[in-house]
């Protein structure tokens, strides 16, 4: 599934459920969280910042977003990074990305 948002907007926030590989919910109890975000293609992150566990227990999690995040359009890959109280990291999802599309807006 892919997300849309248009330029410079900062509304819908972003928001997953994170899974692991088992297909069991992550409890991200003690844990912090970033939401990343880089142009399809390249190596280089346009976003990396903190984001919000909504609720620990049921892996939810959001992030929301600020103009300078939606300035470009164009296809993004996103991430949810978790690191965990033990000091573990984890990224979500673990086999793809979230697929992004900045859409352009009318001037």
């Amino acid at each position: 599934m892919t997300f849309y948002i248009k330029q410079n907007d900062t509304k819908p926030i972003i928001s997953a459920t994170l899974i692991n590989g088992d297909g069991s919910v992550a409890n991200l109890t003690g844990a912090s969280i970033a939401f990343k975000m880089r142009k399809s293609g390249e190596s280089s992150s346009t976003v990396d910042s903190s984001a919000t566990i909504a609720s620990a227990s049921t892996g939810e999690v959001t992030y929301s977003w600020i103009a300078a995040n939606t300035q470009t359009v164009g296809s993004y890959e996103g991430e949810f990074q978790v690191t965990y109280a033990d000091g573990g990291i984890q990224t979500f999802p673990n086999s793809r990305y979230i697929e992004i599309e900045i859409v352009d807006d009318i001037a």
